[in-house]
């Protein structure tokens, strides 16, 4: 797979927030390399969850998510990096916990197919939707590390 440069949605749902997995769950983004561009709290409302989780609309566990959903705030956050996406499908893991491999945000916190934790954009459509869903263009931030940010002196950090 040719390397390109992407962003994308997580959102870390009520169940992370709750277990305070917040912490946790960004650094593990961070350290593969994928740099957060966009971060709020968010209380998702009935509009939005039909929204953004129309696709299940019509199933029978559509009330219990949208319950869920509505548990307590959720964190939305744009992810950029190379392969954004599959970069962060695979520390996700799959949508059950309990299918997901040890070592995968979802396999090392959660069993469960709806509390499971974080939702991730599955593909550049639905990753450009989800994120216009849920941010403004002045919302979202592009911005350098350069290495010499993060030299150390005697007198502290410069």
């Amino acid at each position: 797979m040719k390397e390109k440069f992407e962003r994308t949605l997580v959102i870390l749902k009520p169940d992370a927030l709750q277990r305070n997995l917040l912490g946790e769950i960004i650094r593990r983004f961070e350290h593969k390399g994928l740099q957060v561009v966009g971060l709020k709290m968010i209380q998702m409302g009935d509009i939005l969850i039909d929204e953004h989780y129309a696709h299940h609309k019509d199933k029978p566990f559509f009330n219990s998510l949208k319950n869920f959903m509505k548990s307590a705030p959720a964190i939305v956050m744009v992810l950029s990096g190379i392969n954004a996406i599959s970069a962060v499908r695979l520390l996700v893991g799959p949508t059950r916990g309990h299918e997901a491999d040890a070592g995968s945000i979802r396999g090392d916190f959660s069993l469960s197919g709806q509390s499971n934790i974080v939702h991730a954009s599955d593909s550049k459509d639905t990753a450009e939707a989800e994120i216009k869903r849920f941010f403004t263009a002045d919302e979202l931030f592009d911005y350098s590390k350069p290495a010499e940010l993060y030299i150390y002196a005697d007198e502290g950090f410069k």
